[in-house]
């Protein structure tokens, strides 16, 4: 099989123990020609992935944001937007009124936030990236005038408050939503019709020559599951969960070994074929 693309999740899959890009990462990055096409596919909203490819020195690359949700060309034009209805928003705002629950609001290259707290602060610093300052009061005016709903709704707190949210929001929306409990206290709330790997075949029959049998992609979370399946050659970072590994194709190393690095140093001493 020829590979011709790279599509990679980041955090838990790309990134390394401090939450950064390794030199032996970017290293083996520098080595793939600069048409050979690096996708990051998450749930982060695009300026948190733009620096990580400046970094690699593949700044100007298609980003899969919010899992799928907003997918931007190289060129930075929005090829596709699938948003969380403004009602469902304002339901899961007064569900979580009464809680200690923390509540983020995404739509576009914007991130909301309420509230300078601990989970505010320490997104920020994970992400490299600021919010806008807003209630959530005022973020809902502001989309219902421009028409606009939620690419992501973030919420994270104590463990038995996310999961009493998630079994509520589960048993009542699980058909218009996609829930994402990448730890115990986090979900991550998308579009039920949308994924990474629709995002990506999006891009691929839009604005390349080949198809999905040509992609080497990696993933370690539920999110990247329908992914890993679609690929010529899914890959699962050590670390990645039971569900993960069974569909993948490849186990590499843990995230913070370089699983990512060692997988891409094997294929290009290969001459990009599997």
């Amino acid at each position: 099989m020829n590979i011709r693309a790279i599509c990679s999740d980041i955090d838990g899959t790309l990134l390394n123990s401090e939450r950064d890009l390794s030199p032996r990462l970017k290293s083996v990055i520098s080595q793939f020609p600069k048409e050979f096409p690096l996708i990051l596919a998450s749930s982060r909203m695009p300026d948190a992935m733009r620096h990580l490819l400046r970094d690699l020195g593949r700044p100007i690359e298609p980003l899969i944001a919010y899992n799928g949700g907003f997918v931007l060309d190289k060129a930075g034009n929005v090829m596709d937007s699938v948003e969380i209805p403004i009602n469902l928003v304002a339901k899961i705002l007064e569900m979580t009124r009464k809680t200690e629950i923390h509540v983020s609001l995404y739509h576009g290259e914007n991130w909301y936030e309420s509230k300078e707290d601990y989970w505010a602060k320490r997104e920020a610093q994970n992400t490299k990236v600021n919010p806008t300052w807003m209630a959530s009061e005022a973020v809902l005016d502001l989309w219902a005038k421009g028409n606009k709903g939620a690419h992501k709704v973030m919420v994270m707190g104590d463990s038995n408050e996310i999961s009493w949210l998630f079994g509520e929001l589960h048993l009542a929306h699980s058909s218009d939503l996609h829930l994402y409990r990448s730890k115990d206290t986090y979900i991550e709330i998308a579009p039920r019709k949308i994924s990474k790997a629709t995002a990506l075949k999006l891009v691929l029959e839009n604005r390349y020559d080949f198809s999905m049998d040509e992609v080497i992609a990696f993933g370690d979370n539920y999110n990247d599951i329908d992914l890993i399946q679609s690929v010529g050659w899914g890959v699962a970072v050590q670390n990645a969960r039971p569900e993960v590994k069974a569909v993948a194709k490849e186990v590499t190393l843990h995230h913070k070994e370089g699983g990512v690095a060692a997988t891409l140093e094997r294929i290009r001493g290969l001459r990009f074929k599997i």
